[in-house]
């Protein structure tokens, strides 16, 4: 893969998790609010509750893609020091292909979901939101964690090095 490849998807998956820290620090905002509106002036915020947790699940789903990248997703080593190197590719391409065909799945039932809610209607019982576009923001960002799984996959095959998330820094600049 071309370096110019490499630094692409790095920019744009680090765009989308600085995006996932504004989700979550507007879940301490949203809290905090409503803390101090409920004991200061008696009036809660409506749906307080399922904001939050629609604020979650997006920022958690536009980390995800970033975190693989950069290896920092809860992973099961084998260890495989005593095979050929020839073989350790194999059992990590293998690995890789297993996770994209599994995560492609969940794209594709998330989308069959999220176009389900929309036909439907169906929206949050509280602050009355609609629920769609979260499903879908949330196929979108399992679809980037597929796009990051295909290209650690094309680089397995291909032999190429791996980057450390420390030289993946200095790229920035």
């Amino acid at each position: 893969m071309k370096k110019s490849t490499s630094g692409i998807i790095k920019k744009i998956f680090s765009i989308t998790d600085t995006l996932a820290g504004v989700c979550l620090f507007s879940v301490m905002a949203l809290v905090l609010a409503n803390i101090i509106m409920r004991n200061v002036f008696k009036l809660p915020i409506t749906g307080t509750i399922e904001i939050v947790g629609l604020l979650i699940v997006t920022g958690l789903g536009l980390a995800l893609a970033n975190c693989e990248l950069a290896d920092s997703n809860i992973g099961l080593d084998i260890e495989i020091k005593w095979f050929s190197r020839t073989v350790a590719k194999i059992i990590e391409a293998a690995s890789y292909l297993l996770s994209l065909v599994f995560w492609a799945v969940v794209v594709w039932r998330i989308f069959i979901y999220a176009h389900t809610t929309y036909v439907n209607g169906r929206v949050t019982s509280t602050a009355m939101l609609p629920l769609y576009p979260f499903i879908f923001i949330l196929g979108f960002n399992v679809f980037c964690l597929c796009v990051v799984l295909a290209y650690k996959l094309v680089r397995t095959v291909k032999g190429a090095p791996e980057e450390s998330a420390e030289e993946g820094k200095g790229e920035d600049k």
